[in-house]
């Protein structure tokens, strides 16, 4: 027998062994597909159905991997010979029907594509840096010449090719045109696929791969979507300025592509794990043990650490019947002075958050946080929108540190982001909405460096008060001398570094006696008591499984702090709540309760949540002069006081002033001491007029309105 026939039963064999799989096991699929064409035209092949069909089908597995453009032919045979397809037309469906494949076991890295793998079917996860829009592409160009025979020509992606002459034989014509109502077209998108940041060594630029998206996978992804695109390495030739590269660049001709499960469902949770998972929500000592996870070589600021793992489990995002959706993300703000470890705190947090991204604000622009508009050659020279940290960390945590440093352009581009969840964007004729359903975690420093226990907080938080009603709690760390305390934390650093030290040097020069029982012992203070992934874990499965009902002892709790708070206000005082703070405790009882995988949201969550919100509240809105707080200082910047203050120097200017309308400062400063306000106070606001464009001083010691 030559080596032809048999190459020739082979070839037979391959297409049997095919019909038999797929008759075997997508008999359904098949049959939907001859009934719905063209609306369903896609048959998707699981890889691992066809690698455990007997030895066949680990071959054709195989097969498909290092030769696919021959596998699909295949498919295609074996529908057409076998007629699996049971449709009187099946031979003209067949060849417009897409095989897909997924499920594939290997994931290759951006990073990782070699040479080698060109023509192979690869598989590659990510996160979609951007998108183009969906276009009519061309790849089967009819040609009419002067004489009118017409000549085909098939188009692949990249340049169109144009036949130099007619293709009859005896026709000498060389000028064709190209006829669309007789050509083919197919739907195509173009997607630029970047490395998911969790993989990354320090210092290394994410990779970024561009993939060819075509017929009825076109319009499914959008910006910030976590995928795993399964296609063939491609290859195109890079041309400038005319003149031929001999440097390929490489794209991927996607097959299929498999959208990556959202935010904690992406941890994968065995039954040992769950049952691990179950034992610690039975922990008496629960929330300590969680709070001590999270930065344990940081000591102390246990209320912040708590705060911290609330935000971690999160309340419940909430769709109402009306389509308006109420958030559960907890938003948090720590402003401290500096070297007090908010910055450990928040890059830890990062790491436990499947989906978290740090960014500082010095370095973030409006644009990097929320999305850019491109004009690039990746577009063909249209626009297209770029993701940014906001909508890459959706269902996670952004953590932005140095808050204060940033822009103040920047920084409004924070409201929408927090409050309605998504970012709308009017650029470049692009108008779109992203959704950013992330939870903030910001620090921030003092407006001076350090706190300044004279002046007023929100004097020296250098930040908007509409920004800051919308953080649910605000932490201030102050960083004052306290023997017993300071002694603790020197200790704890101390002890961290010499464990560290030890560690290296064992690495290095062993040495005697210790081994690895005795480094466990010594990094006990700063081992987390549950491990990280352990902790990932269970927060994955508290989001997944836990979604508690509010009891009524525990509404009555909450309404009852509310309205004690509401009634600190009397017509002379400041209001100290608004209803965001209200919306911010149903937030943190929720995620109190789903620390414990508690199915009902007990009094001991509310008491819990009111504990923190009042630490929060009695630092911050606290007004020292009145002795009452007043949410005022950071909803609007100014206290109630120094409002009035500012009304009263006003009408003393109009009342005391000459026919102009000019008054003497120090008249003013006199009439108003009589009032009962302080001159400080009173030559403060003062020059808080000038500054605001309010008043001006026609000539020094008088002052007028403007």
């Amino acid at each position: 027998m030559s080596s032809d026939e048999e190459y020739d039963i082979e070839v037979v064999d391959k297409s049997k062994e095919w019909a038999d799989f797929l008759s075997k096991k997508y008999k359904q699929e098949l049959r939907t597909i001859g009934r719905e064409f063209p609306y369903k035209r896609s048959l998707i092949i699981n890889y691992e159905t066809l690698q455990k069909f007997g030895r066949s089908g680990v071959k054709l597995a195989d097969e498909l991997l290092g030769y696919p453009n021959k596998v699909f032919a295949e498919v295609r045979d074996a529908l057409r010979t076998h007629n699996l397809l049971a449709r009187k037309d099946a031979h003209e469906i067949i060849p417009r029907m897409n095989i897909r494949f997924i499920n594939l076991p290997r994931k290759t890295l951006v990073r990782d594509i070699r040479s080698d793998q060109l023509n192979t079917f690869v598989s590659v996860d990510g996160i979609i840096r951007k998108t183009t829009e969906v276009r009519p592409r061309l790849v089967e160009a009819v040609f009419r010449c002067p004489a009118g025979h017409m000549t085909i020509r098939e188009q692949s992606y990249g340049r169109f090719v144009e036949p130099d002459a007619c293709g009859m034989a005896d026709c000498t014509q060389k000028k064709l045109e190209l006829i669309p109502m007789r050509s083919k077209f197919i739907d195509a998108e173009k997607i630029r696929i970047q490395e998911t940041p969790e993989g990354l060594r320090g210092g290394e630029q994410p990779q970024t791969l561009d993939v060819d998206v075509t017929d009825d996978l076109a319009g499914l992804a959008a910006p910030g979507d976590r995928v795993v695109i399964n296609g063939i390495l491609k290859s195109i030739q890079r041309v400038t300025m005319g003149a031929k590269s001999t440097i390929f660049d490489i794209y991927l001709e996607c097959n299929s592509i498999e959208f990556g499960e959202k935010e904690f469902e992406e941890v994968n949770i065995t039954e040992e794990d769950e049952a691990a998972i179950l034992e610690l929500s039975k922990d008496p000592n629960l929330y300590r043990k969680i709070a001590h996870s999270i930065a344990p070589t940081i000591y102390g600021n246990d209320d912040v650490k708590e705060a911290v793992s609330l935000q971690l489990f999160s309340g419940i995002a909430k769709e109402m019947p009306d389509g308006s959706t109420l958030r559960g993300d907890i938003h948090i703000l720590l402003v401290g002075d500096p070297g007090i470890a908010k910055s450990q705190l928040l890059r830890y947090v990062v790491k436990l958050s499947p989906r978290g991204i740090y960014t500082s604000g010095k370095s973030a622009t409006s644009a990097g946080l929320t999305a850019a508009a491109v004009k690039d050659e990746f577009g063909d020279g249209r626009w297209t929108l770029e993701a940014g940290a906001l909508v890459l960390a959706d269902m996670g945590i952004a953590a932005v540190d140095e808050m204060d440093k940033m822009q103040k352009d920047d920084r409004s581009s924070l409201h929408e982001a927090m409050e309605q969840q998504t970012i709308s964007i009017a650029k470049a004729g692009i108008t779109a909405t992203l959704k950013t359903r992330c939870a903030l975690l910001g620090a921030a420093n003092p407006k001076l460096g350090r706190f300044d226990e004279y002046v007023g907080i929100s004097e020296q938080i250098n930040m908007p008060p509409s920004l800051l009603s919308r953080f649910d709690l605000i932490f201030i760390m102050t960083d004052k001398p306290e023997k017993q305390r300071d002694e603790a934390i020197a200790q704890h650093i101390l002890k961290a570094h010499s464990v560290g030290e030890l560690i290296m040097q064992h690495r290095k020069h062993p040495i005697e006696g210790v081994d690895e029982e005795y480094i466990t012992k010594e990094l006990a203070p700063v081992t987390p008591e549950i491990d990280p992934v352990m902790f990932r874990k269970y927060i994955a499965y508290a989001k997944r499984n836990s979604f508690p009902i509010i009891t009524q002892e525990a509404r009555e709790a909450l309404v009852d702090y509310y309205m004690k708070l509401r009634n600190l206000a009397s017509p002379d005082k400041p209001v100290p709540v608004t209803a965001r703070q209200l919306e911010a405790l149903v937030r943190l009882a929720e995620a109190s309760a789903r620390t414990r995988l508690g199915n009902s949201i007990e009094r001991d969550d509310a008491i819990r949540v009111i504990k923190i919100v009042d630490n929060c509240l009695r630092k911050v809105a606290y007004d020292p002069q009145t002795g009452s707080f007043d949410i005022d200082k950071i909803a609007t910047g100014v206290s109630k006081q120094s409002r009035d203050l500012i009304r009263s120097i006003k009408e003393t200017i109009r009342q005391s002033g000459d026919d102009t309308g000019t008054a003497r400062v120090d008249q003013v400063v006199e009439t108003l001491i009589q009032k009962g306000f302080s001159r400080d106070a009173i030559e403060k606001a003062v020059e808080k007029l000038r500054q605001g464009g309010e008043a001006f001083e026609p000539k020094h010691g008088l002052i007028k309105l403007i």
